[in-house]
């Protein structure tokens, strides 16, 4: 008998993720992301103020009780988000905050989001991957065709790239699902607008496109690929040994 590596055992780098989950991690994020953005639309600047705060307080204690890996996806992500807010708000103009600047807690907000993702998705039912992406098509198909969200088929595509890029299609769905809730609720609020034009590309879009999700998907695509590239020799994924005879 001989020991031989399964290339499928091999677990995936979402699943390593959070496995010791601090007490009450998702409430605080929900609170921080409805609180956070209630705060930023009734008390103006002050409420800004301490919604960057509260998000960075939050980040802080969860980068306290996470383990190496779980510091250096949150990190990636502050990164990687704040540059990308960067470019589709101020360079690409594709929304406006409120205050036309980026605050402080959207990249530490994007970092909570992709946590509470992480910490839910052992949950979701196996159905919900296949659910997210069927349910997003239609929508997507009759805006093209009509002619009220042609944005919105550029975010299904991309959200498509994203299902076949990785195997962490279960985080990909639940991120889909979240980022919409909080579009919804932000653009609800007034946090932020989307533009009824897509610039460059002078499609149309709706407030917010209901696809926006799609560009979370994208976020955490990077941050877990860069993970896996730049920290190989770092981090070495176990792996899984099967007998072989």
């Amino acid at each position: 008998m001989s020991t031989a590596t399964s290339p499928s055992a091999t677990p995936e780098l979402h699943t390593l993720l959070w496995q010791r989950r601090p007490a009450w991690a998702e409430a605080q994020i929900v609170a921080v992301i409805l609180g956070g953005l209630a705060l930023d639309r009734l008390l103006g600047w002050n409420g800004q103020l301490l919604a960057d705060a509260w998000a960075l307080g939050v980040f802080g204690w969860l980068y306290f009780h996470g383990g190496a890996l779980e510091r250096r996806v949150m990190l990636a992500c502050l990164v990687i988000s704040g540059l990308g807010e960067g470019f589709l708000s101020l360079v690409w103009g594709l929304y406006d905050y409120r205050f036309h600047n980026i605050p402080v807690f959207v990249p530490p907000g994007h970092a909570l989001l992709m946590t509470l993702g992480l910490l839910v998705l052992r949950r979701v039912p196996s159905w919900f991957v296949i659910a997210v992406p069927l349910a997003a098509a239609p929508w997507a198909a009759v805006g093209f065709w009509q002619g009220w969200d042609g944005f919105g088929s550029l975010l299904f595509l991309l959200l498509a790239v994203c299902m076949a890029a990785s195997r962490a299609r279960s985080l990909y769905a639940v991120m889909f699902a979240l980022a919409l809730l909080m579009e919804l609720y932000g653009t609800w609020l007034g946090n932020w607008t989307w533009k009824p034009l897509a610039p460059w590309l002078e499609l149309s879009t709706t407030n917010p496109p209901l696809h926006a999700g799609a560009f979370y998907c994208a976020l955490d695509l990077l941050v877990l690929g860069w993970l896996r590239v730049a920290h190989r020799k770092l981090l070495p994924l176990p792996t899984l040994t099967v007998q072989a005879e």
